[in-house]
């Protein structure tokens, strides 16, 4: 496989949610080629696109693996979890620090 142009391959491949993964900008590509043209028209998908045709001429293709994440989890909202990470609070000393 070259490494130019649309057939450059992600770093990382992007697995979509039907379980399929998104190796190469051509992929992705026609992934977005594939949506309806209702949700392809909506402006995480075309900043997608925008990437993906910029990555393919020149420059880095994390930029575009970014941008087709952010299209793919628009909808997903980040929540924090206080249980997460136990605090340090209490903690015994290093006996240096006594």
């Amino acid at each position: 496989m070259t490494d130019k142009g649309w057939q450059r391959a992600f770093e990382d491949p992007i697995r979509l949610p039907n379980g399929k993964t998104l190796v190469t900008l051509r992929d992705a590509a026609d992934y977005i080629a594939s949506l309806p043209k209702k949700e392809s028209a909506l402006s995480e998908w075309q900043v997608a696109i925008e990437a993906l045709m910029v990555v393919a001429r020149s420059g880095p293709t994390m930029l575009a693996r970014i941008a087709v994440m952010k299209a793919l989890n628009r909808g997903v909202e980040r929540v924090f979890n206080p249980d997460r990470k136990d605090t340090h609070w209490g903690k015994r000393r290093l006996k240096r620090d006594q």
